[in-house]
This record gives C-alpha cells, structure tokens and sequence, in this order.
C-alpha cells in the first residue's frame, strides 16, 4: 500500500478494498522500522493516529467522508497540534505541547485525515539542509550520507521513503521546494495568502507560507484543496474564493508559454542538474507549450535581500522566547537579566543565534534605512522583474536547485555556501508568488527537481502544468532502492 498515491488510497478507502486503520498501522510500522534510518520524525503519534483511523473508518462507513478521510498526514513540527509536542526542532520548545491546532491541522483534521506525527526540520526553520535540528540531521533516503535539504526535510524524507504518503511543510525561502528537489519528490509553495498562518510559528511572516509535500501534483491539488483558504485569524490571509484544483489537473497545455529565465542558467548550476532540466523542457515542447527565453534582471540580488529581510523578522519574531511564560527556562537563574540571557543563550542553536543578531543589527538605530529600507526596495524590483515576465508567458521554469544533495556536514562550516543552496527559490518568497517543484530526472544516482513559478493565485495552472508532465513522465513515481 505504500508505493500507492494518496488519490490511489482515497479510491481504495472508497471500495473497502483496506480500511483507514489498516492503512496506518501499516504506515506506523514502516516508520518503526526506516525512521531510524532517516530521523525524519520527532514524534510519532501512533495511539492518536490508531484513534483518528477508527474514527474515519466510521465517517467512511456512515458515507460522511471526504477524498482525505483515512489518509495518513506528516505535519512539519512548525505547526501547533494540540496536546503533541510541537517542538520547531529546537531545544527551546522540546518540552512544548501546544494548547490549541493551527489553521492547517485544525483543516486537515476535520477532513478526516490521520495524523502520523511531527517531522523533523532545521530549527525554527534556518537552514537549507536539516542539519541544524536539535533532534539531530535527517538523512535523504536516497544516500543516507547526504542531506534532504531544509528546513522540511524531516516531512520530504518521510513521504521519499514511503513512511508517509503525504505530509506538510513551509516555505520562507525555498524550504518545501528545495528538500522536494533533493528527495525527488513534488513539493509546492502557494501564494502569500493563500494558506493560513495561524498557528503556525513565526520565522520571517512577510514571507513564511506552508503547503504540500506530496508523491504528485494531483496528491497537492487534493490536499491544498484542505489547505488553503480564508482565516480570520490572520491578518495576512487572502479573502479569494479557493477553486477546486482538481478539476483543472487534465487542461491540454498546447499552446502555453514557458520563461526560460537566463539568469537560473549560468555559473554554478551543476552540469547534470543543467542537463536533467533540459531534457524535461523538451518533454514539455512535446506537449505542445513554447519556451521563451526571460530576463529577472534583479534575481542575483534575492540572496543578500532575503538575508537582510528574513533575520530581521525572525529578530523580532523569537524574542517571545524568553524563558519567561513557556519553553526552555534556564536552571538557578541570579536575575530576570540572567533569565533571559541564558535561556536564550542555552536554548538557541548557533544559526539561529546568528540569524537574530544579523536581524537586530540590520534593524539597529542607524543602520535600518542602510539595510532593512533598502533591502525591501530590492524586493520590490525583484516583484516588478516577475510582473514583467508574466505579460510575455504564462509559466517560469528552469532549475529548483543549483546542485543535487549535497554530504552532511559538507557546507556547515560555511554559511554563505549554504545559503547560496536557495539561489532559485528565495525571490519567489520575497515576490510572495507560488512556485513547485516536481521530480524531472537524476544525476549520479541523486534527484533533480524542476522549478515551476506562476503568477499570483494561479496554483491551479501550475499544479494542471506539472500533472500533464507527471502524466508522460515516471520520475515521480521512483522510489529511493532501500524503501521499496
């Protein structure tokens, strides 16, 4: 049951052909036996999920089911789950165990999905490889001595692997598309907005948005269906009806307009990676759509933008860590100074630590207007770069990521190495437009992922544009040797 699609398990759900309990402890038992392997979870969550299943058989059975009742779900350990740890991955939320559900958990739950457990991610989510969790590096299950990318590589590993058949992430800067590349499996990132950011803990909230890691894109559409959609709860979200993204999946895509950015196709992208993404825009001139050669003239400034506009964020995001109300609290404290600093200090991992000094200076007294004013007149000419391409096509595509996985411990001791691993993904983020990546080949044995961009709240014509490739391709379908 594991090599099966979450749409193959809705129709199997359907017949009676398993039952939803059956489906998950046969999951549980995958996750007992390779997560040790992979460390892709924090928590599993068997006793709630065995109960969740044994309700779900009975919503299937009265006929008051969804297309996601009975399907097991990897939550990222970002999202707040009441009564489960929900950690971020740090040391300062270890002993956290949420009073209420996100947005996107309390979704999914009344769909009648079943929670598996949480997944393991870089901490606080800062990080492009999952390496910088408290609960210790997740290995990418098609060479366990390479990373799965981050910071949800804890959720993309599991769905690689088959130990869940669909889970959650978020993207800030790339961090469900760059982990989908990396593992070889679909990942999407929708529209600022689109999805709610209640309940979600903060990283950078100008840019953090959560969606789905998933074997396909109708696997995404069926579960950005529960996901997405408006949430008085959070200022940030978008009041747009949601569209049934299913019902578009099967659009003949003759005729569509492809950007071929120059920009994602110079120094440093690896000559295998080049080479897999080339032949998949073949494979889409075979469909009938039309490459277009693009300029994002203000591309190469998203790394330095994003890395002022995102640590100043988190700067002021993570000082409600402080020892005082919930999480870390360091031991004997002399004083309500000492408090703080030591259980920030003890509680924090080095890249997050660096992350909010970066933040505070760039928001300091006299250096704001040099850094954090600028930064943000960059993102608008990175916007106003993607505006411009859209009058010419109706996609963007090239390159998810620069290089394939890359070993543990490979880039850790050169941050700017590692932040150079989102080249592609990050002005996506700082435009808010949607953006995915879908499995187009290999090199040396190791994943490819292609980047999709579209124009705002066109999840729809991405998700229809991947599907129609998965439909005359496989690579979605290859599972890492030691998993099947």
């Amino acid at each position: 049951m594991h090599n099966k699609t979450i749409a193959e398990l809705s129709a199997g759900l359907k017949d009676k052909q398993f039952s939803s309990e059956e489906l998950t402890r046969a999951f549980i038992e995958r996750a007992k036996q390779f997560d040790p392997k992979l460390n892709s979870f924090i928590t599993l969550t068997e006793d709630l999920a065995l109960e969740q299943a044994r309700q779900a058989d009975q919503r299937i059975q009265a006929g008051d089911n969804t297309p996601l009742t009975g399907i097991p779900i990897a939550q990222k350990d970002i999202f707040c789950t009441k009564d489960v740890k929900t950690s971020c991955g740090s040391k300062m939320l270890d002993n956290f165990y949420s009073p209420y559900d996100a947005a996107v958990v309390e979704q999914l739950n009344n769909t009648g999905m079943v929670l598996l457990g949480k997944t393991n991610m870089d901490e606080f989510a800062m990080g492009s490889s999952n390496e910088t969790s408290f609960y210790g590096p997740v290995k990418n299950p098609w060479d366990l001595n390479t990373v799965p990318g981050g910071s949800s590589g804890g959720s993309a590993a599991a769905v690689a692997a088959r130990i869940a058949p669909i889970a959650t992430g978020t993207d800030t800067g790339g961090s469900i598309r760059q982990p989908a590349a990396l593992c070889g499996i679909t990942g999407m990132k929708p529209t600022y907005g689109r999805v709610s950011r209640y309940g979600m803990i903060a990283f950078a909230s100008s840019l953090d948005q959560a969606g789905p890691l998933a074997q396909s894109a109708e696997d995404a559409a069926m579960l950005l269906n529960a996901m997405a959609g408006f949430d008085t709860r959070d200022s940030t979200s978008t009041e747009l009806a949601v569209p049934d993204y299913q019902s578009t999946l099967n659009a003949d895509i003759n005729g569509l307009k492809i950007g071929i950015p120059k920009e994602y196709f110079g120094d440093g992208l690896d000559a295998g990676v080049q080479s897999a993404i080339e032949e998949a825009l073949k494979e889409y001139e075979k469909l009938g759509a039309q490459l277009v050669d693009i300029e994002l003239p203000n591309s190469a400034l998203s790394v330095p933008t994003y890395y002022v506009v995102a640590p100043a964020e988190c700067s002021s995001n993570l000082s409600r860590f402080d020892g005082v109300r919930f999480g870390y609290r360091c031991e004997n404290p002399l004083d309500l100074e000492d408090l703080y600093k030591r259980s920030r200090g003890e509680g924090f991992g080095p890249e997050v630590k660096r992350r909010i000094m970066i933040g505070a200076y760039a928001l300091s007294a006299g250096y704001y207007d040099a850094y954090y004013i600028k930064a943000q007149k960059i993102r608008r000419l990175i916007s106003e770069d993607f505006k411009e391409a859209f009058k010419k096509v109706d996609v963007i595509m090239g390159p998810t990521t620069p290089t394939t996985a890359f070993n543990i411990g490979e880039k850790t001791d050169d941050p700017i190495t590692m932040y150079l691993s989102d080249v592609y993904t990050i002005a996506v983020n700082l435009a808010g437009l949607p953006g995915m990546s879908i499995p187009a080949g290999f090199s040396e044995n190791k994943p490819v992922g292609l980047q999709l961009i579209g124009n705002y709240f066109e999840e729809a014509k991405l998700l229809n544009v991947a599907h129609q490739y998965q439909l005359n391709t496989d690579w979605h379908r290859q599972i890492p040797g030691e998993f099947k």
